[in-house]
């Protein structure tokens, strides 16, 4: 189906008080993450903050689904620390600015549409894995920096810590029981907020991560040479980098189909991303993709529309250029309660009620890409070696399911009807069917319930025809599919074989 271009759906009804709402409650958790992921790879923390507020309103706008949030993400960030740490920041802004193109290109070639040969298992090791990752993170803000060292909170401040933590999570599951006219984290981050204030209560507050005051994006030029030495520096990140980010965002599209019963759009949101990652290189932006966790914020909070996006986007920019000294006060506690219900609501429980009916080698390929998930943080990589193994566990079911059931004629010709594929997996098990010493000396091998599908097939069919041919047998081919036909006659340079054509025979369309 064609993508048209559609900036809003009027069609829809949109529900302002639950997008301005969800919008709120997205920027007060982005920036607390955004900021974290700036400094562990070494920039300024507004760099972090440029790149949610600018891949935010670009992809809200332009992106390839209503719903999605984005924003400087660490699954990008950890890509470019290499580069950051031997080559400077200027690098990477070019870098980012790069894989934006690659980006566009994937969405231009219509590339995105392969995100479907994800299977549901690698998608269930993911989406869990992932839950593991966010919860684990919100671990890590129970640390505070002592002389320069990072070490647990202790005593009275870890006791007010859980203690806020604990009310945030027993808001946002016990509001909605009462309404759902407001956002239950939304609440639950005011009330704490308000309970910090009023009663003085010192804990540790987004401005002990780092300040979030500046002004507004400037336009900037990366500072290196334009030559092919730095391409060839840059391009290895940049590939990398754009692959993450569109792995990441389209697992989390494919997500939001899931959870709205809706179809988004890949090569659009593929566009997007790119465009939003070339305006970070030249906006002092680190760059970024979607947001798995803001995204599942987004949609609990009721939203469905474009707008939450857009409203979250400018509500970080007011936050850099007015809010700092406010929001600088917001108790991490409120935003870690809430993470945390996030992690519980992204794991799918359902894996565990169906696991003893999965295959065993479904199994293995989630619990796989969830660990690969949780310990390298490498989502493309998890997703990538998931698809793999479910690759090849399928070649080689397939392999096992061909079969040859054979007859000698009434002129003493003998027939092997073939059934199921013939290619890579299948072809030893092919081959074993024949029995070329016993078989009389004309041979027909029928394809009509089968079909030849590659190279190695072609080359098993020729090895065979070869064994025949040396004791002065001849071997027939017969309903061979048109497709199956082109590739015999393209292999004809290594293979010899005699073709039978049935007019009444018509292929089964694939």
């Amino acid at each position: 189906m064609k993508e048209t271009f559609k900036l809003f759906d009027f069609s829809q009804k949109i529900n302002y008080k639950n997008e301005i709402l969800a919008g709120l409650t997205v920027a007060m958790t982005m920036i607390p993450e955004s900021l974290s992921f700036a400094i562990l790879v070494g920039f300024p923390p507004l760099v972090g903050l440029y790149a949610s507020f600018i891949a935010g309103l670009i992809t809200a706008i332009f992106g390839g689904r209503p719903g999605m949030i984005s924003g400087g993400a660490g699954a990008t960030a950890i890509i470019v620390i290499a580069l950051m740490h031997s080559h400077g920041i200027e690098y990477v802004f070019a870098a980012v600015a790069l894989a934006g193109v690659f980006q566009i290109l994937v969405g231009i070639l219509k590339f995105g549409k392969f995100i479907r040969l994800v299977p549901q298992p690698v998608m269930y090791g993911f989406v869990n894995g992932l839950a593991v990752v966010i919860f684990m993170s919100q671990i890590n803000q129970f640390k505070t920096i002592i002389n320069g060292e990072s070490t647990w909170l202790q005593g009275e401040n870890l006791f007010i810590m859980l203690g806020l933590v604990a009310l945030t999570i027993a808001i946002v599951l016990t509001l909605p029981k009462f309404t759902k006219a407001i956002p239950a984290s939304l609440v639950a981050i005011i009330v704490v907020f308000a309970i910090v204030i009023i009663f003085e209560i010192q804990t540790k507050t987004v401005e002990d991560i780092a300040s979030v005051k500046g002004g507004f994006p400037p336009f900037h030029i990366p500072n290196i040479p334009w030559n092919w030495e730095t391409l060839k520096i840059i391009a290895p990140f940049s590939m990398i980098f754009a692959a993450v980010g569109l792995t990441e965002g389209l697992l989390t599209l494919n997500m939001v189909d899931e959870i709205t019963g809706t179809r988004g759009k890949s090569n659009r949101e593929c566009i997007a991303q790119g465009s939003s990652n070339i305006a970070n290189g030249f906006f002092y932006g680190m760059g970024g993709c979607p947001m798995i966790a803001q995204t599942l914020v987004n949609l609990t909070a009721g939203s469905r529309a474009r707008l939450s996006g857009i409203i979250a986007a400018f509500t970080i920019l007011i936050i850099i250029l007015f809010g700092a000294p406010v929001i600088g006060k917001l108790p991490m506690a409120a935003l870690v309660g809430v993470m945390i219900i996030v992690a519980v609501t992204t794991f799918e429980w359902s894996s565990f009620r169906i696991i003893n009916k999965m295959p065993k080698s479904d199994i293995f390929t989630g619990i796989v890409v969830a660990l690969i998930t949780i310990f390298l943080h490498n989502l493309a990589l998890a997703v990538l070696i998931g698809v793999i193994i479910s690759a090849l566990v399928f070649a080689w079911e397939s392999a096992k399911r061909i079969r040859a059931r054979t007859y000698i004629d009434e002129n003493n010709v003998k027939h092997y009807e073939i059934y199921g594929p013939l290619f890579f997996g299948s072809t030893m098990n092919f081959i074993e069917k024949f029995n070329v010493e016993d078989d009389p000396s004309v041979i027909v091998i029928d394809f009509k319930e089968s079909r030849v599908n590659d190279m190695s097939a072609i080359e098993a069919l020729n090895n065979l025809t070869k064994k025949y041919r040396l004791i002065g047998k001849t071997v027939h081919l017969k309903h061979l599919s048109p497709d199956c036909i082109q590739l015999l006659k393209n292999a004809e340079a290594i293979v010899e074989v005699n073709i039978l054509e049935d007019p009444n025979y018509r292929v089964m369309s694939k």
